[in-house]
């Protein structure tokens, strides 16, 4: 998609899972992505924690990558900031868009999500 991007290591990474760069002039920047693995919605809490990292890191947008989905609280406080919010049809999309690949998502029957919040 154009963006050069680099992983974070899993420890001492603030939250950030990937940091991505987007070298158009005017809307490009850094960015910072995090990516949540849940099988039931994301809360609200996870959407205020990247803005907080966001602004943190002095990224001109925040990517979170969730293979569930969010409640209307998420949207509605990521509106109006430089937040992206996606689902996981969003990321099963993306995957078969620009990398060619075919997914399914599926999680493991005893899966508990790490705070289950709305």
């Amino acid at each position: 998609m154009g963006l050069e991007t680099r992983q974070t290591q899993a420890s001492r990474d603030g939250g950030v899972d990937c940091v991505a760069f987007d070298p158009r002039p005017i809307f490009g920047g850094k960015v910072v992505i995090q990516a949540k693995r849940y099988k039931n919605t994301v809360g609200v809490s996870a959407v205020r924690d990247l803005f907080g990292t966001l602004q943190n890191e002095g990224a001109s947008k925040g990517i979170l990558i969730t293979t569930s989905g969010y409640g209307k609280a998420s949207y509605e406080f990521a509106e109006g900031k430089p937040i992206e919010l996606l689902s996981g049809s969003n990321l099963l999309y993306l995957l078969a868009e620009h990398a060619d690949i075919e997914a399914k998502i599926e999680a493991p029957s005893d899966w508990k999500d790490a705070q289950p919040d709305n």
